[in-house]
């Protein structure tokens, strides 16, 4: 299959972390509209919370987040002000004791946040919401930040998940990439993570970096491995320079060709199989008994802009500078521009910039693009009965599977269309086929592998 996977690796796909995905949220999306929505939210349906902290105290040259460097400690108490006030505006808006089933804090490094700030986040959380007992509190960590005075903070705000962005361990890489990072720095994270009872760790590792080679990132994953992760996420590296300006910093010609991007990815995977963590989805493995695994084992596997989740939660709220939520009606995202967050948070008014509401057509296709995202198949038959959809409107996307279907990278019988075990790496290209928005021309997306 690697010919196959070779002729499709440079065309340009969405993720799907969303659909639409973000370059078609409207400007002219109404901020009274979001209200009507959170106005709507049933009181005892539990949501999940995302948490953007957009700052850093250096720039990785791979970095695609929004986000921005200080060193300083007023920006960072500031932004927890304008947090708490966030909060206490959704809250307004919501139903009183909202139960929450998740929380997600991304960046960025939200971390970077002083232990005391970040406990008064947590406690604002607290004080507006209800949380589930059996809640899942996650947050992205860099490990150069992960102190013991950290992990015992982290212990106190309840945080039971941490993913820990390692990226790749061969000095060389970290170099051109400006993440300098030893093993023993990663090792004394997990630790002291660990200590305080944290004992859900993701570690995220990358392909498709400057001098990577197959030595050497087969080697990255046996130090991954001997830190005893529940979870790995494997991303592939989105060179999108005319994006992240930093990421010229990252010297072009030792990029990895799609080929070698392709070996790359199935080096690593086979030395993940071969430590016994199961592939789910498009780019994470896990532990056979891994509630990921579980989920995807038993087709209740979602995703989300954190990428594949077992939040099953419908609505998903984001806070903070240009966090993006989602609710059945639509997606919305705050202000990517920070003061104009700003001044909308200060003015007590919800910060949101852009947005699009779902139509029926949208929430098909939604669905059955989630469905090839996480279960490799779809009944698109039934996705059209279930919205009430023109089933030969979704029928016209087969003319775009045929060039898939004869590579052997999807399968149709009837209605159902299903990618292949040979063709999963290509899952991207086999729902961008149902994307109504793609051949818009709006944005500008990484390649499919």
């Amino acid at each position: 299959m690697t010919n196959v996977t070779l002729k499709y690796a440079s065309r340009s796909v969405p993720r799907y972390t969303s659909y639409p995905t973000a370059p078609h949220f409207s400007s002219e999306f109404s901020r009274d509209r979001y209200e009507d929505w959170l106005r709507d939210v049933d009181a005892k349906t539990p949501i999940s919370l995302y948490l953007h902290v957009p700052f850093c105290d250096s720039m990785c040259h791979y970095c695609g987040c929004y986000t921005k460097v200080t060193r300083q400690e007023k920006p960072l108490r500031d932004y927890t002000a304008l947090l708490v006030r966030e909060i206490a505006i959704l809250a307004e808006k919501l139903p009183k004791g909202q139960p929450v089933s998740h929380i997600h804090w991304g960046g960025g490094t939200p971390s970077i946040l002083p232990h005391d700030c970040f406990l008064d986040v947590v406690e604002a959380l607290r004080t507006h919401f209800c949380f589930n007992e059996d809640i899942e509190h996650a947050i992205e960590l860099d490990p150069r930040t992960v102190t013991p005075a950290l992990a015992e903070t982290l212990g106190k705000a309840g945080i039971n998940r941490a993913s820990l962005g390692v990226q790749d361990f061969d000095l060389k890489v970290q170099e051109a990439v400006g993440r300098v990072q030893p093993y023993e720095v990663v090792k004394a994270s997990v630790e002291a993570l660990r200590a305080v009872g944290i004992k859900e760790i993701n570690l995220d590792l990358m392909y498709g970096l400057p001098f990577q080679s197959l030595e050497t990132i087969r080697n990255t994953v046996d130090m991954t491995i001997s830190l005893d992760p529940s979870r790995l996420a494997l991303f592939g590296y989105a060179h999108v320079p005319w994006m992240k300006k930093h990421q010229r910093l990252i010297p072009e010609d030792k990029l990895p060709g799609a080929a070698e991007r392709i070996a790359l990815f199935e080096e690593a995977g086979r030395a993940l199989g071969e430590h016994g963590y199961e592939q789910i989805g498009l780019d994470h493995f896990a532990k056979h008994d891994d509630p990921l695994a579980v989920a995807a084992r038993e087709g209740q596997m979602r995703r989300n802009f954190q990428g594949y989740t077992t939040d099953e939660a419908d609505i998903l709220i984001g806070i903070g500078a240009s966090s993006i939520g989602k609710l059945p009606q639509g997606y919305v995202q705050n202000s990517p521009d920070f003061a104009g967050w700003e001044r909308s948070v200060v003015a007590g008014e919800l910060p949101i910039a852009r947005g699009i509401e779902l139509d029926k057509d949208d929430k098909a296709r939604a669905t059955i693009i989630m469905s090839l995202m996480t279960a490799y198949e779809v009944d698109v038959a039934a996705v059209a009965k279930a919205f009430d959809v023109s089933l030969e409107a979704l029928r016209t996307c087969y003319a775009q599977l045929q060039e898939l279907e004869a590579d052997g990278v999807a399968e149709r019988e009837g209605d159902v269309v299903r990618v292949t075990q040979s063709g999963r790496e290509l899952v991207r290209l086999v729902a961008a086929a149902f994307d109504a928005y793609l051949q818009a021309g709006k944005g500008r997306h990484s390649v499919a592998v």
